[in-house]
């Protein structure tokens, strides 16, 4: 079961596209944070709405907003994923332990070996204040994600 509205969120580190360790705890206190998790890059779907989000970065800096995007792909296809699409915000590898951090949000599908589409606002104490979950091949809608930053 996914984490729902009201919970804590759960702490992670993890590895972005550069090597980079990013920590959730390290944005509490200073930053909401938007969490999306997605299957696989370089897929259809999962690109359009990576650069959709990638289109759309004032509206979540003009919110104190960080987003962060996690997939269950090594870090080394990230680099040349967020290199190709153009992707300035962090890409986390949940590749290793395969999921833990996907699991761990309750969005790990196991018959898949892969994340759905979760997406997490959470605000700067880690609280989740909003959150949808969608299957493999259902696109999210960025403009809910960011109507619910604005109930902060």
């Amino acid at each position: 079961m996914a984490i729902q509205v009201g919970d804590k969120a759960p702490d992670f580190e993890l590895k972005d596209n550069h090597g980079a360790t990013v920590k959730l705890s390290d944005f509490r206190g200073s930053k909401n944070v938007v969490l999306l998790f997605y299957p696989f890059a370089f897929t259809g779907v999962c690109t359009g709405e990576l650069c959709e989000v990638r289109d759309n970065l004032p509206k979540f800096a003009d919110r104190d907003t960080q987003v962060l995007a996690v997939s269950n792909d090594s870090i080394h296809t990230l680099r040349v994923f967020a290199e190709q699409e153009g992707l300035e915000y962090p890409l986390l590898s949940d590749f290793w332990p395969h999921g833990e951090v996907s699991r761990a949000y309750g969005v790990f599908a196991e018959d898949k070996g892969c994340a759905v589409r979760g997406t997490f606002v959470i605000d700067k104490e880690g609280i989740v204040r909003w959150t949808v979950v969608n299957a493999l091949p259902d696109a999210r809608d960025l403009n809910e994600y960011v109507k619910a930053l604005d109930t902060l």
